[in-house]
């Protein structure tokens, strides 16, 4: 693993990647996962590391990104504009180490948000979206729902039966898996996780 800084037009932002597992060790990538975290949240939490195994796994690059907004050390992500902005700016310079390598791209939560508005944008094979918010707790009239359709691409959705954001519908995604007894952090459901983005990646990339 190793940590870079990346800056954008909003501050720097701290990335951490994951090389693919190969028999020798790690080797060159097929594919290159950008993920981020939830809105107080860092890049350790359970589900973005099940995510990272099942994609080092099937021989992919993982970056895992501390946003600009987190690395000033305020909770709160403030503009979608500007968090879009400097995702999109985080990503291309990604896409630029890597090669161009085939994008897929994801996060838990507000991150999944942010993944699913820029899909299009950042030419995104595909969207990881775990526990996506789908409105603010007790407020299911405030739905977020546009936001997660508007990725344009194969979407994931990976929530927990008992998410008070709300889970989306089987119809809402290319696929809808729905973790039963978790909450929005999905604690207990790493390996359930790797297992289903592994699959979903699988088929996303034309097997292997």
């Amino acid at each position: 693993m190793t940590g870079v800084v990346i800056d954008t037009e909003y501050g720097p932002a701290s990335v951490e990647t994951d090389s693919p597992d190969s028999a020798s060790g790690p080797g060159p990538a097929r594919f290159l996962m950008v993920l981020t975290h939830g809105a107080g949240g860092g890049v350790d939490s359970g589900d973005l590391l099940a995510a990272r195994d099942a994609a080092v796994g099937l021989g992919g690059a993982v970056a895992r990104v501390l946003q600009p907004y987190r690395v000033r050390g305020a909770r709160a992500p403030g503009s979608a504009v500007r968090q879009d902005a400097a995702w999109l700016e985080i990503v291309t310079r990604l896409r630029d180490q890597f090669g161009g390598l085939p994008l897929v791209q994801g996060g838990r939560s507000n991150g999944a948000r942010v993944a699913c508005r820029t899909a299009t944008a950042a030419g995104a094979l595909g969207v990881l979206a775990l526990a996506f918010p789908l409105h603010p707790p007790g407020r299911p009239e405030q739905s977020r729902l546009a936001e997660l359709r508007s990725a344009g691409t194969s979407v994931l959705v990976i929530n927990g039966s008992r998410d008070p954001f709300g889970v989306p519908g089987s119809g809402d995604a290319a696929k809808v898996v729905v973790l039963a007894g978790e909450a929005h952090a999905l604690s207990g459901g790493a390996a359930l996780i790797t297992e289903e983005v592994g699959g979903w990646l699988r088929g996303l990339l034309g097997g292997g």
